[in-house]
C-alpha cells in the first residue's frame, strides 16, 4: 500500500478518474480534479519559492478548495499547517510564528485578521486569498503589511497539473495540528504521512469498511476527525466516498444519511446526545447506516441510541497526538462504559506519577507508545521542554486518566486537570456530566472546579437546557443524588444558553473556569438545600 498522501492520491486518479471521493452540499470533487488541482497547488507554491520541508498554514472551511490545499502541500513535501478558522489576534500569529510558516492559504473573508497581525509575523512571506464562495473571481490583491505579499486563488493555479519532481518519503513529515491548549499556548504536534496511513488503515480495519462505503462527516477539515479518519479511510476503500458538510444538523441529520445513502458516520459525543434528543419518529431505524465511529459514546443513552436508529457505535479513545489509541471493535463485546482495548498500533498502560504501572482497576494516566516506527506525533514543533515532558520515560502522556481491567479493557476518568479534589474526594467532571446529561430536560453540561473556601474544590455545573425546557436547580441535584456519591453533587449550578466550544466541537472548560461562579449562579448552600449522605 502507498504511505504517501500524494501518492495514494495519484493511485487512484490513475484508476478511478471519474469517481466521487467527496461530495460537498453543493460541489462534487472526482479524483482527476482533485489531483489536477493539488498538483496545480503544489508546483504554485513551489513557483513561490517553497521547497520540501518548509511549512505553510490553510485557513479555509470545509470546501474542495481546502482538498486541494492539504494534497497539494503533501505533493510538494511541503509541512501543512491547518488553522481553526475561529482563530484571530495573538493566537493567530502566534500559530503561524510557531510553525515557521513561510505562506498562507486563506479564505478572503478572514484577510483582515493576517492584515491586523502582519507586523508581528516572523515568517510568513506569501498570502494565497481564496473566493469565499466558488462562484466569486478575485482579482489579484495588493500587498499586505510589511513584508507580506498577496497572491489570487487564480494566480495559485494557472501552475502545470503535472505531478511535481519532488521525492516524498512516507517518514516525511506532513502536518502540524495544533492541540487545544488547555493549560498554555497550544502546542503543534508534527506527524508523517505514515502516521496518517496507518491511522487511517485502522479505521477501515477496524469499522470493517468495504468497497462502496459512503461515510459522512460534519466536522472541519483542519481537524483529525474529518481528515484521517473520513476523508483519507475513504480513499483507501475501492469505490469509497464521503459525504462532508461544513455544519452539524441534528433535524437534517437522517434526512441527508438517506437522500446521500450513507453507510458511516463520525460522532463526538454532544452530537450523539443531540440526535437522541430529537422527536422520536416511526421511521428512525429506517436509514442506511450501519454504524458509527468516534468518542465518547455517553453510557447512559448508548444501547437505546443504538436500538432506535438501528446501529452500532463504535467507541474509541485518542488525541490529535495519536488518533486512535484504544478501540472497542464491531465483533467483540465490551464491557459498559470501556473505551476498548489497545488499538494494533500501540501498547497502551495506566502509570503513576512516577511511571510504574499500575495493576488493573488502579486509576492512573493513560500513557501509550507505539508498536512501529513513525506512528504517532513526533514533537511538538518549536517547543522541545513540551516534547520532553511528553515523552518521558518512553512513553508518551496524554494527560488523561483511566483505568484498565483484567482482560485489557481500558476505562477513560477524565482529564488530570480535569479531575476535581473536593474534600478529600477525587471527582470525575466526564462521569459527572453523563448523569446530568441523563436528565431529559438537559442538552449539555460541563462539570468544573471552582476554588472553595475550605481549600480544595467545590463542583460547578454550567448547563445549556433543551430548547423550551425549564428546569430548577434542586430539580437537577435530586436528580443526580439518586445517581452519584454525596460529595459529587454540585454545589453551584449555572444555565447558560452556550457552552463555548472548540473547533472540534468540545466545551472549552478553561474559558468556563476563567468565568468561575458569576452573580447568577445557583448556590446550594446559600439555598439551603441538603444533600443527603
Amino acid at each position: 500500500m502507498s504511505r504517501t498522501l500524494g501518492e495514494i492520491l495519484a493511485t487512484r486518479a490513475a484508476e478511478s478518474p471519474d469517481h466521487a471521493i467527496v461530495r460537498f452540499e453543493d460541489a462534487v470533487v472526482t479524483y482527476a480534479d482533485l489531483d489536477a488541482a493539488a498538483n496545480r497547488v503544489a508546483n504554485g507554491l513551489g513557483a513561490l519559492g517553497l521547497e520540501r520541508g518548509d511549512r505553510a498554514a490553510v485557513m479555509l472551511s470545509n470546501r474542495p478548495e481546502f482538498l486541494a490545499t492539504w494534497f497539494g502541500m503533501a505533493k510538494a513535501g511541503i509541512v501543512e499547517v491547518p488553522l481553526n478558522t475561529g482563530l484571530r489576534g495573538d493566537m493567530l500569529a502566534y500559530m503561524l510564528n510557531q510553525a515557521e510558516c513561510r505562506a498562507l492559504v486563506i479564505d478572503e473573508q478572514w484577510l483582515e485578521r493576517i492584515e491586523r497581525i502582519a507586523p508581528s509575523l516572523a515568517t510568513l512571506r506569501d498570502v494565497v486569498v481564496v473566493p469565499s464562495t466558488s462562484t466569486e473571481s478575485t482579482p489579484r490583491a495588493t500587498d499586505l503589511p510589511g513584508a507580506l505579499s498577496t497572491r489570487s486563488w487564480a494566480d495559485l493555479l494557472d501552475a502545470p497539473s503535472t505531478a511535481p519532481e519532488v521525492e516524498i518519503d512516507p517518514f516525511d513529515r506532513s502536518v502540524i495540528l495544533f492541540t487545544s491548549g488547555t493549560t498554555g499556548p497550544s502546542k503543534g504536534a508534527v506527524l508523517t504521512h505514515n502516521a496518517h496511513v496507518a491511522q487511517a488503515q485502522n479505521v477501515c480495519d477496524l469499522m470493517r469498511y468495504g468497497p462502496g462505503e459512503t461515510l459522512f462527516n460534519a466536522f472541519p477539515l483542519f481537524h483529525v476527525n474529518a481528515r484521517y479518519t473520513s476523508v483519507l479511510p475513504a480513499m483507501l476503500l475501492d469505490g469509497g466516498s464521503l459525504v462532508l458538510h461544513d455544519r452539524f444538523s441534528a433535524s437534517r441529520f437522517w434526512e441527508i444519511c438517506r437522500a446521500e445513502s450513507v453507510t458511516a458516520f463520525n460522532f463526538m459525543g454532544a452530537m450523539v446526545m443531540m440526535l437522541q434528543k430529537q422527536p422520536e419518529r416511526p421511521d428512525d431505524a429506517d436509514n442506511p447506516v450501519r454504524c458509527a465511529y468516534g468518542a465518547p459514546a455517553p453510557v447512559a443513552i448508548q444501547e437505546t441510541f443504538q436500538e432506535r436508529f438501528g446501529l452500532e457505535l463504535v467507541e474509541v479513545y485518542g488525541s490529535t497526538e495519536l488518533c486512535c489509541a484504544t478501540q472497542n471493535t464491531l465483533a467483540v463485546p465490551h464491557p459498559r462504559g470501556s473505551c476498548g482495548r489497545a488499538s494494533p498500533l500501540y501498547e497502551v498502560e495506566i502509570h503513576d506519577e512516577h511511571g510504574h504501572r499500575l495493576p488493573p482497576g488502579v486509576e492512573g494516566e493513560i500513557v501509550v507508545r507505539p508498536r512501529e516506527p513513525h506512528a504517532m506525533v513526533e514533537e511538538y514543533v518549536g517547543n522541545p521542554e513540551a516534547t520532553v515532558a511528553a515523552f518521558r520515560g518512553c512513553w508518551f502522556h496524554t494527560g488523561d486518566r483511566g483505568r484498565v481491567d483484567e482482560n485489557g479493557w481500558f476505562f477513560f476518568s477524565d482529564r488530570l486537570k480535569d479531575a476535581i479534589r473536593r474534600r478529600g474526594e477525587n471527582i470525575s467532571s466526564w462521569e459527572l456530566e453523563q448523569v446530568l446529561n441523563d436528565h431529559e430536560a438537559v442538552e449539555e453540561t460541563a462539570v468544573i472546579g471552582v476554588p472553595s473556601e475550605l481549600t480544595e474544590e467545590e463542583v460547578l455545573a454550567v448547563v445549556k437546557l433543551k430548547e423550551g425546557a425549564a428546569l430548577a436547580p434542586e430539580a437537577l441535584l435530586d436528580f443526580a443524588q439518586e445517581r452519584v456519591p454525596h460529595f459529587a453533587v454540585p454545589r453551584y449550578v449555572r444555565f447558560v444558553a452556550e457552552l463555548p466550544k472548540n473547533h472540534a466541537q468540545r466545551i472549552e472548560k478553561p474559558v468556563l473556569r476563567a468565568v468561575g461562579v458569576t452573580p447568577d449562579t445557583w448556590d446550594r448552600e446559600l439555598h439551603g438545600y441538603e444533600v443527603r449522605r
